[in-house]
């Protein structure tokens, strides 16, 4: 196993994160994955790095501030949490996060409508980094017994756990002969199925199925991202490891119709299942889930743009992480497994400047699947024209 947890800190590191000399670096962790972080924290240090902050997260402390802490004071968050990224911004740092769930179903005795008003670990100033473009960073998995034993419930733990890291490993494109030059050119195939995107110029996006009928509007200059980014700096990074998706800022007044999310999703300890939700105006009015519904509703009053959208990103089928069959009850995975929408916070870089002051602003930025091999993606030209997108999973244009 230290040989896979050597391979993907390398990976994270040199490639995902591609920490330069002298930078200072932080490590966003949760207790259970210490073994990669220490590894992260060894490669970085290798390359250069100035000092290495690991920060832990311990589920554990948050059930106990959702369980005791006084009403008034569950939306708040200290802001020297905020200070501290806005700090590394300005250092021009660099950033890991890792992902996996440690503790499932820790917070099913949790009031969920309490669960959905604390969105920390997080830090509503991370966007203003990622806008900026002052941070290249990059977020990652890291399997655990836990999470293994979660996914893949009918197997021993061993075996479990053996099986989460196969699968991570193939996802991550570890099993290539050169990882980052498998990821080089996936990426490649992403900036180019995002640019034929923006060249359309759809006025807006209609998805279909499976419990669907939504329609989106996309803003005039709206821009499809895929792929790598890159620092004002000229820092080329991967932001997720993995990806598989093309995304872009909708507008946020657009949205009317119904929508089913397609998997189950995990959002701050608490598994919503079967999520249903109506939009009329660009706001979600009315929300459903067979599952975690009041923690969704307590989520979208975080303030007066959490219920509109910020996000819209499409993903085909020929990603590895759909074909592992698998739901991983992690959203860095199965939102590259499936398309999907995102309530709240909008990436400003996804849009030209003009549109810029248009676009959704939250402390709220909550991604659910809502695509698959059921649902069809069409784009609308202004003129009305309909354009097959995504069917079958497979891109049309």
């Amino acid at each position: 196993m230290s040989d896979r947890i050597d391979s993907l800190a390398r990976l994270i590191v040199e490639f995902g994160a591609n920490v330069q000399r002298g930078q200072v670096v932080v490590v966003g962790a949760e207790l259970g994955y210490e073994d990669l972080a220490r590894a992260i924290v060894a490669v970085a240090y290798d390359r250069g790095a100035k000092f290495v902050d690991v920060t832990y997260y311990d589920p554990y402390v948050k059930h106990a501030r959702l369980s005791r802490v006084a009403d008034e004071s569950l939306e708040y968050i200290p802001e020297w949490f905020g200070h501290r990224v806005l700090e590394l911004g300005r250092e021009r740092g660099a950033s890991v996060s890792l992902t996996g769930p440690t503790a499932p179903n820790l917070f099913d005795d949790v009031d969920p409508g309490r669960l959905g008003r604390d969105i920390y670990p997080r830090v509503k100033e991370w966007m203003h980094v990622i806008d900026d473009r002052s941070v290249n960073w990059c977020i990652a998995p890291c399997p655990t017994a836990a999470w293994a034993e979660l996914v893949h419930p009918d197997l021993e733990p061993a075996r479990a756990l053996e099986l989460l890291w196969d699968e991570i490993a193939r996802i991550c494109r570890l099993d290539e002969p050169d990882p980052p030059a498998a990821w080089r050119e996936r990426s490649v195939t992403l900036a180019n199925v995002a640019a034929r995107l923006t060249k359309r110029r759809f006025d807006a996006l209609h998805f279909e199925g499976d419990g669907t009928d939504l329609q989106l509007g996309l803003l005039p200059t709206s821009q499809w991202i895929g792929g790598a980014d890159v620092t004002a700096e000229g820092i080329e990074y991967m932001p997720n490891l993995p990806t598989e998706e093309v995304f872009t800022a909708p507008d946020p007044e657009r949205a009317h119709g119904t929508v089913r999310s397609t998997m189950p999703l995990v959002v701050y300890g608490a598994t919503i299942e079967g999520l249903r939700l109506r939009f009329d105006g660009g706001r979600a009015v009315e929300i459903d889930a067979d599952k975690g519904a009041e923690t969704i509703r307590a989520l979208t009053t975080r303030d007066a743009n959490a219920s509109r959208l910020g996000e819209v990103a499409l993903v085909d089928r020929e990603g590895r992480i759909g074909t592992t069959g698998t739901v991983f009850y992690d959203t860095l995975l199965d939102e590259n497994a499936a398309s999907h929408i995102a309530l709240g916070d909008a990436y400003q870089t996804s849009v030209e400047e003009e549109d810029r002051p248009r676009v959704n602003r939250s402390e709220l930025h909550l991604d659910f699947m809502i695509g698959g091999p059921d649902v069809d993606v069409t784009g609308i030209t202004r003129d009305g024209e309909r354009v097959p997108v995504l069917r079958d999973g497979l891109w049309q244009i």
